[in-house]
C-alpha cells in the first residue's frame, strides 16, 4: 500500500463517525415535528434582562386550548384536559374553585397586553405557581416596543427580573403584523380599516397551530350558535358570573364599528383551519 492510500484511508476513517452523525440528523429532521428535538417557533421572543433573542422552543403533540367561556362552567371537563399533554390558557383564567371543569394544569398561558396588569395584581398567584407556566405575551407596538418607552413590556420586563425562573415571551411586531395578515386573507378586510381588534383566541389558535399536532378546543362555539332558537345563556367568562351573556358579548363586538373583536368571524376561520388542521371542539361539541 503506498503512502498516498495510506493517508486517504486515514482521511476516511476518520470522517466516518462525522458522516453517520450528519446522515442520522437528517433522517430525524425529516420534518415531522414529532421527531425533531427542537421545534423552534419564529415571532416569540424571550422577556429577559439579559439576551433577548432567544425564540421559543416548544412542542406538544396534543394540546388541550381551554376557552374562558361560560360554556366551562359543569362541563365536569378538569380530568380530561389535565391528562392532556398540554395545555393553553388565555389571560387570567383562573383554575382554582373550578379545578372539576377546567382542570388545574397550565402549560402555556397566553396574555393580551390589556390584561397584563390584572395579572401582575395577582402575581403570587400567576407568577408562584409551581405548575413551570410559560407565560407568551402579545400587544400593539406603541404598548411593546423594547426601547424603554413601551410602558406594558416594561411591566413584563419587571415581572422577569423579579421572576427569573418564570419563563415569559412576547410577541415580536412582525409576528403582529403577520396575524393581520392572515386575518386579511382569510376574510377579505383589513384589521385596521375595518376597526377590528383581533381576540387573544385568534393569536393563541395560531400558536396552538404552530406548536401542537392535535388540539382539543374546550367551550368555544361555532360561528352559528348565538343565532339558533335554543342557544344555551352562559356567561361570557366562566369566572364571572354576573358579567355580561356569552352571545350578547359576540354580537356587540361583531358589529361595533370601532375597536371590536370579531368573535363570530374568527369562529367561522376556526372552522376552516379544522378542515386542514387536527382540530376538535368540545363542551359543546361540533364539527366544521
Amino acid at each position: 500500500m503506498t503512502p498516498l492510500m495510506r493517508r486517504w484511508l486515514c482521511l476516511l476513517s476518520m470522517s466516518l463517525p462525522v458522516l453517520y452523525w450528519f446522515g442520522y440528523v437528517l433522517s430525524k429532521d425529516d420534518g415531522t415535528p414529532a421527531e425533531r428535538k427542537s421545534f423552534v417557533l419564529r415571532g416569540y421572543k424571550r422577556v429577559s434582562p439579559g439576551r433577548m433573542d432567544q425564540l421559543l422552543d416548544m412542542h406538544c403533540s396534543g394540546c388541550a386550548l381551554v376557552s374562558s367561556s361560560g360554556h366551562m362552567l359543569g362541563a365536569g371537563a378538569g380530568a380530561e384536559i389535565d391528562q392532556t399533554g398540554c395545555v393553553i390558557r388565555m389571560n387570567t383564567a383562573p383554575t382554582r374553585g373550578f379545578e372539576k371543569d377546567v382542570g388545574r394544569r397550565t402549560s402555556v398561558r397566553v396574555v393580551a397586553h390589556s390584561s397584563v396588569l390584572q395579572l401582575i395584581k395577582k402575581e403570587k398567584l400567576f407568577f408562584q405557581d409551581p405548575t413551570n407556566t410559560t407565560y407568551i405575551f402579545w400587544g400593539p407596538e406603541r404598548n411593546m416596543r423594547q426601547d424603554g418607552k413601551g410602558w406594558i413590556f416594561n411591566a413584563i420586563l419587571k415581572m422577569a427580573k423579579k421572576y427569573p425562573n418564570v419563563t415569559m415571551y412576547a410577541l415580536t411586531k412582525e409576528k403582529v403584523q403577520r396575524c393581520d395578515d392572515v386575518f386579511q386573507n382569510e376574510t377579505g378586510k383589513n384589521r385596521l380599516k375595518s376597526g377590528a381588534y383581533l381576540s387573544t383566541g385568534f393569536f393563541t389558535m395560531i400558536l396552538a397551530m404552530e406548536m401542537c399536532d392535535s388540539i382539543y378546543v374546550y367551550g368555544m362555539v361555532n360561528d352559528n350558535y348565538c343565532s339558533q332558537a335554543n342557544q344555551r345563556s352562559v356567561p361570557y367568562h366562566y369566572y364571572e358570573k354576573s358579567r355580561s351573556n356569552e352571545c350578547k358579548m359576540y354580537k356587540f363586538h361583531e358589529h361595533f364599528r370601532h375597536g371590536g373583536h370579531r368573535f363570530i368571524t374568527e369562529k367561522a376561520i376556526y372552522a376552516r383551519w379544522a378542515t386542514r388542521h387536527k382540530i376538535e371542539f368540545k363542551y359543546p361539541s361540533w364539527s366544521p
